[in-house]
């Protein structure tokens, strides 16, 4: 499902090198390291938003970097989600409006069950400015969701929410992945919270390795 090889990336300083993953169908994947350690600029270089200086990705067995933009915006529409930890939602428009544009560019349906599950249902016709912090994450989790995208990409997803709510959150994002086969590539500073993925990898050192508690 994703693979990268010898991924190095620096901006005026060395990041990281020589990093290689593969993560498999239903598999959740979490990366942790301290903050400036390249955890979210990696993040981009699997997502298709940011090309490493060298190595290579590929999802879904294509080698990304060699898509032209038609075929990287297909792959985005319809194949990968990007949760950001700032939710990036239209003010002015509904909860609903932010969530019907993702679904109607993906041709699927937002599912009143996520909407229950992420306690949003009954807030999803009020406008986005209106929404605290936290249901406006989880509002950008939904819009995400209702793409039903193979691979989710996640960067920090749970860091405006609190304690309970992340680990809710988190539950969801598993069970989708383990019913739609669809795999899990999560950044995150939180420990404890990364302990409920399968796979866990330290950004370390400019050397990306497999962690163990």
């Amino acid at each position: 499902m994703i693979k990268s090889t010898n991924l190095t990336h620096s901006f005026d300083y060395l990041l990281y090198e020589n990093v290689s993953l593969s993560v498999a169908p239903s598999e959740k994947v979490a990366i942790i390291g301290v903050s400036g350690s390249g955890k979210s600029t990696l993040l981009h270089n699997l997502s298709t938003f940011l090309q490493p200086n060298q190595g290579e990705v590929y999802l879904f067995d294509k080698n990304i970097y060699n898509l032209n933009e038609k075929e990287l915006i297909e792959i985005r529409k319809k194949k990968i989600g990007i949760i950001f930890q700032f939710h990036y939602l239209f003010n002015g428009f509904s909860a609903l409006d932010n969530l019907q544009v993702a679904s109607i560019l993906a041709e699927t349906n937002v599912d009143d069950k996520l909407l229950e599950r992420l306690k949003i249902k009954d807030v999803i016709n009020q406008k986005i400015q209106t929404l605290s912090g936290g249901q406006q994450q989880r509002v950008s989790i939904a819009r995400v969701l209702s793409k039903k995208p193979k691979i989710i990409f996640a960067d920090e997803p749970t860091g405006n929410l609190d304690r309970e709510t992340a680990f809710e959150v988190m539950d969801i994002l598993k069970e989708y992945c383990d019913e739609n086969q669809a795999s899990l590539v999560m950044v995150t500073h939180d420990e404890e919270l990364s302990q409920k993925c399968d796979t866990i990898y330290k950004l370390e050192n400019k050397k990306l390795l497999k962690w163990t508690i």
